[in-house]
C-alpha cells in the first residue's frame, strides 16, 4: 500500500453521557477501500461524521485524523499539506467538504430534496464547487449521470426522486458525490436499502470507478458481503462500556475475514447468515416449527390479485396468486419495484384490489372500510425496516406497547400493565424498558420492541418489511432467531418481505420471487435456492455476495 491520504491518530468522541469512541488509529491508504465495521453503537458513522466537522455541539472529540492530499488543483507538484480534520474551524471544515470529500449516504430517498429534479440538486452541488452555470452546468450533469452507469441521463436529470428507482438514485448520489473528482470518498452504508441485483451494480460501479479515478475510499458496512466484495483491508470496532469503542482489529480483508483473530470479529464473521446451509442458518432453523398441514385453513389466500395505480401505467402486482398456510413463513424476494411491498399492503388491509381476490384471516381485504380495518387488525402484526421511525420518539416503550392493547382489548390498566411486561420478557427485554424511549435503546433493541408491539395482540399473521436489513450481522442472527422462537411459541404465519436471500433462507419455509409485478418462482427454499426454475432466480442468488473474498471475486466472474 502507497502512504495513507487519511490517519487516525488516537481519535476519541466523547458525549454527555461518557466516552462514545475510546481511542482509534487506523490508515486509509491512497488508492484502496477501508471498510470499518462493528456492531451497532460502536461509533462508525459518528467517526466519520467527526472527519467532516459534523458532530453534534454536544459531543466533543481528541486525538487527531491528519489528511494529507498531494499538489493542488493548480500544482500537482506542490509538497502535501497535512490537515488534523478535527482542528478545523467551522468554515474549513465546509471548505474541505466542498474540496477534497464526496459522501454517499445509506438512504438516498431521504438525502435528496423530494421537491426539486435530480439534475437540478446535482447542479447546485456543481455551481458551489465549481462556479459552473448555464448549459455548461446541463452537460456536466449529464456527464456525470452517464458516468454513474445510469441510461438515459437526461430523463434522469429531469426527474423528481420519487420517480426512480432505489438503484438509480443511489447512482445519481454516486454522480454528485464525484462531482468535483474528490480525493477520498465516504460511503456510509450505500447498499443497505438495495435488492441483490442493484446492490451488485452499485459495488461493481464504485469498483470501477475507483479504479479510473485512483480514488481513497473510506467505507462504513454492518453487511461482511459488502466488504469482500469491496474491501482491501477491514477495520473492527468493539464496544467497551467504561472507555468507549476502540479498535479490536485490522487487516487485509482476506486475513480478517477468513483467520479472524479477535474474539469480537470472530462473533461478526460467524453471524453472517449465508447461502450455504451455514451454521448461522441451521441456528436459526432449529427454533422453527414444520408449516401448518395442507388441510388446515390458509392463513391468507391471495388469487389472481392484479393492482394498478394508474390505467396508462403496467400494473403493480398482475395476477399475482399465494397461500401462506398457518405456521408457514413465506419470504417475498425480488429486486425494487417488483410488487413485493405492495403485497405486503394487502396483506395489512391498507392496499385495494383492482381485481381479483384476497382474504386475510378469513377477511375479503379488497376493500376495506375503516370498520372493517379496525376489525382486521388485531389479527395482523406488522413489523418495519427501521424501528428508529416506526417507534414514536415522544412515546416511552410502554406507551407504544400499551397503545394497541387499548385500542383492540378490554384490559384494564393494570391488566395492560402486567401484558406490557409480559411482552418485553417474551422478546429478551427487561420490564423495566418499559419507562425507556426509542432514542435510549440500540437498533436491536428497538428491533425487539417492534416484534413485541406487533405480538401484542395474538396475530395470526405477521408481515415484516425488511425487519434486519439495517442491523448488523450479530443483532441480526439474534433478532432472526428471536422471531423462530416467537413463531414456535405462539405459531403465527410470517410473510417476510426481504431483498436478503441469506435471511430467506435462514427463516423462511417457502420463497416467492416477484418480478415486475409477475410471480416468476415459488417453491420451497432449499429448492428455489439450490435448483431455481427461472433464470431471473438464478441472477439474485449469484448477485448475493458472499462474506469471503475468494469465494467472492468468482461469483462476481461468474456473475459477469
Amino acid at each position: 500500500m502507497s502512504d495513507p491520504l487519511l490517519s487516525l491518530r488516537s481519535v476519541g468522541i466523547t458525549g454527555p453521557q461518557g466516552p462514545i469512541v475510546g481511542s482509534v488509529s487506523f490508515d486509509v491508504s491512497r488508492g484502496a477501500t477501508v471498510a470499518l465495521v462493528g456492531e451497532s453503537g460502536v461509533g462508525k458513522s459518528l467517526l466519520t461524521l467527526a472527519l467532516l466537522g459534523l458532530l453534534p455541539a454536544q459531543m466533543t472529540t481528541s486525538g487527531a485524523a491528519v489528511f494529507t492530499e498531494t499538489g493542488t488543483a493548480q500544482d500537482d507538484s506542490a509538497p502535501p499539506t497535512p490537515i488534523d480534520l478535527l482542528a478545523l474551524k467551522p468554515d474549513a471544515a465546509r471548505r474541505f467538504r466542498l474540496d477534497s470529500v464526496g459522501v454517499v449516504f445509506q438512504e438516498p430517498g431521504s438525502a435528496f430534496d423530494p421537491l426539486h429534479r435530480i439534475g437540478r440538486q446535482i447542479g447546485e452541488v456543481l455551481g458551489v464547487r465549481t462556479g459552473i452555470r448555464g448549459s455548461a452546468r446541463h452537460d456536466k450533469v449529464v456527464d456525470l449521470l452517464t458516468q454513474a452507469r445510469l441510461d438515459e441521463p437526461e430523463r434522469i436529470a429531469r426527474s423528481y426522486p420519487h420517480q426512480v428507482s432505489g438503484g438509480q438514485l443511489q447512482r445519481a448520489m454516486v454522480a454528485m458525490a464525484l462531482s468535483h473528482e474528490p480525493a477520498l470518498l465516504i460511503a456510509d452504508e450505500p447498499t443497505t436499502a438495495l435488492d441483490t441485483r442493484v446492490q451488485a451494480e452499485i459495488l461493481d460501479l464504485l469498483r470501477t470507478l475507483q479504479s479510473e479515478r485512483d480514488l481513497t475510499t473510506l467505507l462504513v458496512t454492518h453487511d461482511m458481503g459488502v466488504v469482500a466484495d469491496c474491501a482491501d483491508s477491514v477495520v473492527v470496532l468493539a464496544a467497551d462500556s467504561a472507555s468507549g469503542s476502540t479498535v479490536a482489529e485490522s487487516g487485509p480483508v482476506e486475513r480478517v475475514l477468513l483467520s479472524p483473530q479477535h474474539s469480537r470479529t470472530r462473533e461478526l464473521v460467524d453471524a453472517v447468515a449465508r447461502l450455504d446451509g451455514s451454521a448461522a442458518a441451521v441456528a436459526v432453523k432449529k427454533a422453527v416449527p414444520a408449516p401448518g398441514s395442507s388441510t388446515s385453513v390458509p392463513v391468507a389466500t391471495l388469487t389472481d390479485v392484479t393492482v394498478r395505480y394508474a390505467k396508462d401505467e403496467a400494473p403493480a402486482l398482475d395476477s399475482v396468486s399465494l397461500t401462506v398456510g398457518a405456521g408457514e413463513t413465506v419470504a417475498l424476494v425480488g429486486e425494487s419495484g417488483a410488487g413485493k411491498s405492495t403485497l405486503g399492503r394487502i396483506l395489512i388491509g391498507l392496499q385495494q384490489v383492482s381485481s381479483g381476490t384476497a382474504t386475510v384471516a378469513g377477511v375479503d381485504v379488497r376493500r376495506l372500510s375503516t370498520r372493517a380495518r379496525r376489525s382486521l387488525a388485531p389479527h395482523i402484526g406488522v413489523v418495519f425496516q427501521d424501528p428508529g421511525s416506526s417507534l414514536n420518539p415522544e412515546h416511552s416503550v410502554g406507551d407504544s406497547l400499551e397503545l394497541p392493547l387499548r385500542i383492540h382489548t378490554d384490559l384494564d390498566r393494570g391488566q395492560r400493565a402486567e401484558r406490557v411486561a409480559e411482552l418485553l420478557g417474551e422478546v429478551g427485554l427487561d420490564p423495566a424498558f418499559a419507562t425507556r424511549h426509542p432514542r435510549e435503546l440500540s437498533g436491536g433493541q428497538r428491533q425487539r420492541v417492534a416484534l413485541a408491539r406487533a405480538l401484542a395482540t395474538g396475530p395470526s399473521l405477521l408481515v415484516a418489511d425488511e425487519p434486519t436489513s439495517a442491523l448488523d450481522a450479530k443483532t441480526q442472527r439474534s433478532v432472526l432467531e428471536l422471531l423462530a422462537q416467537l413463531r414456535m411459541r405462539h405459531g403465527f404465519a410470517s410473510v417476510i418481505i426481504t431483498h436478503n436471500l441469506a435471511v430467506a433462507e435462514a427463516v423462511a419455509d417457502r420463497i416467492v420471487v416477484l418480478r415486475n409485478g409477475v410471480v416468476v418462482e415459488d417453491g420451497r427454499t432449499a429448492d428455489v435456492l439450490t435448483n431455481p426454475d427461472s433464470s431471473y432466480a438464478a441472477d439474485l442468488i449469484a448477485a448475493t455476495p458472499v462474506a469471503d473474498p475468494i469465494a467472492q471475486r468468482e461469483r462476481r466472474t461468474a456473475r459477469r
